[in-house]
Parts: structure tokens; sequence; C-alpha cells
């Protein structure tokens, strides 16, 4: 399967830049297949290890697999250098990783500077679990007087309020109660 893993890739980066799969023939040329054969066992071959499937109308979709990126079998240390095992013998999606309920989970991206602290940059995107149930110290996204933010859940006095993770930014305390729109379960960031 090794001539199989970088015909793979190859269709895995034309899947990416054009948001389909190519055609029979189109996947001969691409990936330098001279026979109409060699094109369809190589479609057997994958759709036999689960990264492609067939819709009704018999072309080619990707399969959940087909997502799947390299897990490497060892972490990289973020303090010492260490030797690192670069094989990988297991494959996750971040769908996997990151969500549990997909029917639930939104990805929002933050404007703003008041989660800093808390490793939360503007631009990122947080991946947030609607109907969640919240509890002190989640970070949150709340509804307070009709306007959305992300905050820390915290508590004073018997009462909720929001923290920002930055100490440039005072506590908000709702005057009108309070209303979690959803729990921070991820985040994402494109470096």
């Amino acid at each position: 399967m090794s001539n199989d893993r970088s015909y793979l890739e190859s269709l895995q980066d034309y899947y990416a830049m054009h948001r389909a799969l190519p055609s029979y023939a189109s996947i001969g040329n691409l990936l330098g297949l001279k026979s109409k054969s060699s094109v369809a066992a190589l479609v057997a071959r994958l759709k036999l290890a689960g990264f492609l499937d067939s819709t009704p109308d018999r072309r080619l979709a990707p399969s959940k697999r087909f997502f799947a990126r390299p897990l490497a079998d060892s972490p990289v240390r973020a303090g010492l250098p260490e030797a690192v095992d670069g094989a990988s013998s297991d494959a996750l999606t971040i769908d996997d990783y990151l969500i549990e309920h997909p029917s639930q989970t939104v990805l929002i991206r933050v404007k703003g500077d008041s989660m800093i602290d808390a490793g939360i940059f503007d631009g990122d995107l947080v991946v947030v679990e609607k109907g969640t149930t919240a509890k002190r110290g989640d970070i949150v996204v709340a509804i307070v007087d009709d306007q959305f933010t992300l905050k820390r859940l915290d508590s004073e006095r018997g009462q909720f309020i929001l923290r920002a993770e930055n100490k440039a930014y005072a506590p908000i305390r709702p005057d009108h109660g309070l209303e979690i729109f959803g729990v921070m379960v991820g985040l994402v960031r494109k470096l």
C-alpha cells in the first residue's frame, strides 16, 4: 500500500483544492496511471481500505477515514528535546477528536483580547457545544443584554458572573440574567 498511500495523498490534495474527487479518467491523468484497469484497481483498494465510498449515482465520494490524519505514536516534548518516532500507527479526524455531538456543535471566531491569559486569541476558532450544562470554571459563550461574549463562568455571592482572562477587563455582573449559549470544548488556531 506504499504507492497507494502516495496516490491517496494526491487525491486528498486534489479534494482540498477542488472540494470534489476527480473522475476515473482524471484520476489516471492526475496519478500517471496509464490504464483504466489500474485506476479501477486503485479505487477498489481505496474503497476496501475505507478511504473512498460511492454515491447512489456511482460517483466517488470521500469517506470519513479519507479526512483522518496520521497520529504520531509518540508525543513531542515542549521541554527538552527528545527523540520521537515519526511513524504513525493510528489516524484520527479533527471531528472525532473535538466533537462529541455534531448537531449541537458550532465553531465561533473570537474577536478581541479578553481571553488571552487562557490562551485564546483574536482570530481563533472556539469549538462550542450548545445545550451542555455549564459549571463554574467553564469557558462559555454567554448572552448578556442581547450580546454574545466569551468568558469564564464564575460565581460571586451566589450569583453567576463572567470573568475575562485578561486583567485589563472587569468581571461582567449581569443585571437582567445570564443565558449560556454553549460551553467551549476546544480551540482551533491556524498559524
